[in-house]
């Protein structure tokens, strides 16, 4: 809880130093300001159980803090916490554990704690419906404080946007963090340097995106950026810092609310679901699970999974005879866009 004040020092410290770990270790930036609001629920817990030394924590006080959130009311909705909501103690009690170890605060063994089961809904639109955003970015420029070439410039990132977090399947903040310099046209690839814990990746790009990512940085960036100098890829127009997730949200959602598609309209979007998107058409195309793995940069198969329940597969159904990704990015992909 936000309002949870801390009166041992030591412990505030701590948690500011456990949100600095998270932050060294690549999560993003909402991961990074949630987990250890959790932790200060943890540790005002052992404050009002006259525990004063994070030493003399235990891997039972943190199951009995737990079970004492399975019973909490909820104080903005009513009833209980959420099981997602449960879930997310249970990551941070995780995560909590295993920087007290590895920053060798406190050799503790992980809290016996099983996930709740929550039901995960996934949102992603269909391969018509990705059709219809592209279209939407060359409707006619209606300028307001801006002069047309701006606004076909915006249009032009938005493109671009839609070819990173679609047709690349980036995460939200790898594609805010993408550099011009990271896309090597000649070999169509796109290196993602910061990755879900700073791992890298390389991720092919169609033929398609390429042409608007090409567009974008040669015929329009120039003009957002007016002799000024930046690396990054999605810029402002009044500014040539690089632009927040956000502000990309917002002109997905501008974008979404131009298509003049009712179902399309109401449905809840945001930058990943693009990226739950394309694993979805991918794995519809006949990709091996293995490739989207590697695609969308998951550390596990378990994460991958998820999209087969979406369609209704088998998690154990064999593939076989089974076109391969950079078929499917070369073909399939510019026939849908």
């Amino acid at each position: 809880m936000k309002k949870l004040t801390l009166e041992n020092t030591a412990y505030r410290y701590l948690e500011q130093s456990f949100k600095e770990w998270l932050d060294i270790q690549g999560y993003a930036a909402t991961t990074v300001y949630n987990l250890p609001l959790h932790i200060r629920e943890l540790l005002h817990h052992l404050e009002q159980k006259e525990i004063t030394h994070i030493k003399h924590l235990t891997a039972q006080h943190i199951e009995t803090h737990y079970r004492n959130l399975q019973e909490r009311a909820n104080q903005r909705r009513g009833g209980g916490l959420s099981n997602a909501h449960l879930n997310k103690h249970i990551q941070a009690f995780r995560k909590f554990t295993e920087y007290l170890r590895k920053v060798g605060r406190l050799d503790l063994t992980e809290p016996k704690l099983d996930n709740e089961k929550a039901v995960r809904r996934i949102t992603y639109l269909t391969e018509n419906e990705v059709k219809l955003l592209f279209e939407t970015t060359h409707i006619e420029p209606a300028p307001y404080n801006m002069s047309e070439d701006q606004y076909k410039a915006l249009q032009s990132r938005d493109r671009a946007m839609l070819a990173i977090y679609y047709g690349c399947g980036l995460r939200r903040n790898e594609g805010i963090n993408v550099d011009v310099g990271d896309i090597n046209f000649d070999r169509s690839v796109l290196h993602v340097r910061k990755g879900k814990n700073y791992k890298e990746r390389f991720v092919p790009i169609s033929k398609t995106n390429r042409n608007y990512l090409t567009e974008y940085i040669y015929d329009h960036r120039p003009q957002l950026l007016k002799n000024r100098k930046s690396e990054a890829l999605f810029i402002g127009i009044r500014h040539t810092a690089r632009v927040d997730s956000q502000t990309l949200a917002m002109r997905l959602k501008n974008l979404q609310s131009q298509t003049q598609d009712t179902e399309l309209q109401q449905k809840e979007i945001g930058l990943h679901t693009l990226r739950h998107s394309i694993a979805t058409h991918l794995l519809k195309a006949g990709m091996k699970l293995d490739s989207i793995k590697q695609f969308l940069g998951h550390s596990s198969l378990d994460s991958t999974q998820i999209y087969t329940h979406l369609l209704g597969i088998p998690q154990q159904q064999p593939y076989k005879n089974i076109p391969t990704y950079e078929a499917i990015q070369l073909s399939e992909d510019e026939k849908r866009l």
